[in-house]
């Protein structure tokens, strides 16, 4: 379940996007206080003052009830007697670990400020969705609330006034005038909005409103609030009664050039021109990946409201985002991209742009059900390699690495069609392969227990990195640094991996970064045999640290052990065998041991999890033969399939 709260207007929560009912004001409240401490401990007597200016008798218990009832709103599914993942008891207090849109709309204004006007205003536009406001509105005038409310109220202005400073540095001053009216209209003290109205019409070529604006703002400023105004705003109302050159949009090659194009070019142009952009983009950090998620299936549906078959099979086809995790950022989009290329492939009318094709659906379907993506990746390698295009085998062979995982153990499987990528990408020039590669062989490389190749690849990539812009590599190579250091036995292992979480954090690829720590630090502390503590929420990995959480805490874990599924197939199968192996080995379940046993032993020359680059639970021979000694010596026959 995806459950996110949300603080920008009235508080509320979401699960899987529909409203939770969260009770009564009281409710709201505390939960409005919990969100305040930004997943600190707030002790229970901070949260009876947060609540009543004179608490009444039994406050406590009162606090503890509605604690209780927001547990039942936020984890209606959470099984009896089972620790709370989401609104946690730490000492004599309580802390909220879930997502809120507050986080949300904070990175991505810090993100937008970071990049150019292209990507800056569709992340801006999206943020200022979300608001709602005002902030923590059933908050009311509690003192506990105006700090984070003054903050993200400076936050929403800043975002409203970057969106038009964007727009104007776009070409397009006409549509950042309505947005900016409401603005100064509602917060009269913000000099800057007043500057960007006046410069938005005066480009508009409407002088006279421009100095007029400027006038109101000084009549404001001055009769109002008893402010004079700055020498900035001065010199504007200056430089537009002289219409000095420089209130001219600065000549920008890019500016013209997309506004040209957005006045002479056609529909079909103008689409395959974004599918080229969106593909560009996509391979320019976390700004880039977040507007092609966003972009990617709304580029698909009007090529497919254009009526040409052909045309959509080429854009799906085009609008490929390398992978070398195995789980996507986004299921949902995922499936909707696999079914679209599904429908495209009919109308594929050459052999390369059915192979592109047939890429997507093998590297959308990554951490999906079935067995379509292996297909579709092995009948993409085998056109490829009769087309004699290097390009397009090279896209095939990525696809092929994210569809190996049928079975543990195939590291070497894996390495191997990497090394062919890196062979095939340094002979013909093909950058974003080569990268793709030496990532590919990283991971491999480790799973296998060479750290020393697998160092060498990554010192390869950090270089390229460096030389082809490619800021992502570094939240793999950190990982891969942190796992190192895990490997060798460094005290500072578990910093190290804390910090490369760090790296992960906004990196635009939410598929990697959710629960991999709390993962990460479990299997570092099964490896070295100590009980399992809390690091937040799990995500999709909750069901094999909820046995090793329960047996940290004392309490009963045989029946969550025995419910345990089998892991998905993908890059971190090894490490969870390991944990539910290790889990039915403390509760003496000897059926999930047996299984588990039967499942990893194809990886018994590899370090389980370490086919991730980004952690490991220790050798699986170490584990297997643990197992062994319980199960018996002559108990089950190893189902090694090699």
């Amino acid at each position: 379940m995806s459950l996110s709260v949300g603080v920008l207007g009235p508080v509320t929560a979401w699960a899987d996007g529909d409203p939770v009912h969260l009770g009564g004001p009281r409710h709201r409240e505390l939960l409005a206080r919990l969100v305040v401490a930004h997943g600190r401990v707030v002790p229970v007597d901070l949260l009876v003052d947060a609540l009543w200016e004179s608490p009444p008798d039994g406050a406590v218990a009162a606090v503890r009830t509605f604690v209780a009832a927001l547990r039942r709103a936020l984890e209606p599914d959470r099984p009896p007697r089972t620790p709370p993942r989401v609104l946690v008891t730490e000492g004599r207090g309580y802390a909220l670990r879930v997502a809120t849109d507050a986080d949300a709309f904070t990175a991505a204004v810090e993100r937008a400020a970071a990049s150019p006007p292209p990507s800056a205003l569709p992340l801006l536009e999206a943020s200022l969705a979300s608001w709602r406001g005002p902030a923590y509105a059933d908050a009311g005038d509690r003192p506990w609330v105006h700090p984070e409310r003054a903050r993200l109220t400076e936050l929403h202005g800043t975002a409203v006034e970057r969106v038009a400073a964007a727009r104007l540095d776009l070409g397009r001053p006409a549509d950042a005038v309505p947005d900016l009216d409401a603005h100064v209209t509602a917060h009269p003290w913000r000099e800057e909005g007043w500057r960007l109205l006046a410069l938005a019409l005066y480009r508009s070529g409407r002088r006279p409103d421009a100095l007029a604006v400027l006038r109101r703002a000084r009549t404001r400023l001055v009769d109002e609030l008893g402010l004079d105004p700055s020498e900035q705003l001065a010199a504007l109302e200056d430089d537009v009664l002289r219409q000095a050159p420089a209130l001219q949009p600065p000549d920008d090659p890019w500016a013209r050039a997309t506004a040209s194009w957005g006045r002479s070019a056609g529909p079909r142009a103008r689409l395959e021109a974004t599918v080229g952009l969106l593909r560009s983009l996509s391979r320019t950090g976390a700004e880039g990946l977040t507007a092609v998620r966003e972009q990617r299936l709304a580029a698909i549906a009007a090529a497919e409201e254009l009526g040409d078959p052909r045309l959509t099979a080429r854009v799906v086809g085009d609008l490929d985002v390398p992978g070398v995790w195995t789980r996507s950022d986004d299921a949902e989009q995922a499936t909707a991209l696999v079914a679209a290329a599904e429908r495209a492939l009919p109308a594929a009318d050459s052999d390369a742009v059915r192979v592109r094709l047939l890429t997507t659906v093998a590297v959308e379907s990554r951490g999906l059900p079935g067995t379509r993506g292996a297909a579709a990746a092995r009948e993409a390698e085998r056109l490829a390699r009769a087309s004699g295009d290097p390009a397009l085998l090279a896209a095939a062979l990525g696809g092929r690495t994210l569809q190996v995982f049928d079975r543990c153990g195939r590291a070497a499987d894996r390495d191997a069609l990497g090394a062919e990528l890196v062979e095939l990408a340094s002979r013909h020039g093909l950058t974003d392969h080569l990268v793709l590669g030496h990532l590919v062989r990283m991971q491999a490389r480790s799973a296998r227990g060479d750290l020393t190749g697998a160092g060498a690849h990554a010192d390869l990539l950090d270089r390229l990195a460096v030389a082809h812009d490619r800021p992502l590599v570094g939240v793999f190579t950190g990982g891969w640094r942190a796992l190192r250091a895990a490997v060798d036995g460094s005290p500072g292992a578990e910093e190290a991996f804390r910090t490369a979480a760090q790296l992960r954090r906004h990196s635009g690829m939410p598929g990697v970064e959710e629960g991999l720590l709390p993962l990460t630090l479990a299997c570092l502390q099964v490896w070295r045999g100590e009980p399992v503590t809390p690091a937040g929420p799990a995500g999709p990995w909750a069901p094999w640290l909820e046995p090793h959480l329960l047996l940290a805490a004392g309490r009963p874990a045989a029946a969550v052990v025995a419910a345990l599924p089998d892991p998905p197939p993908g890059l971190l199968m090894e490490a969870l065998w390991v944990l539910a192996g290790s889990a039915a080995l403390a509760v003496d379940d000897a059926a999930v041991l047996a299984r588990a046993r039967d499942a990893l032993a194809p990886a018994a020359g590899e370090l389980a999890g370490a086919g991730s680059g980004m952690l490991t639970a220790g050798p699986v021979a170490d584990h297997l033969a643990e197992w062994d000694r319980r199960l018996g010596a002559g108990g089950r026959a190893a189902a090694v399939h090699r």
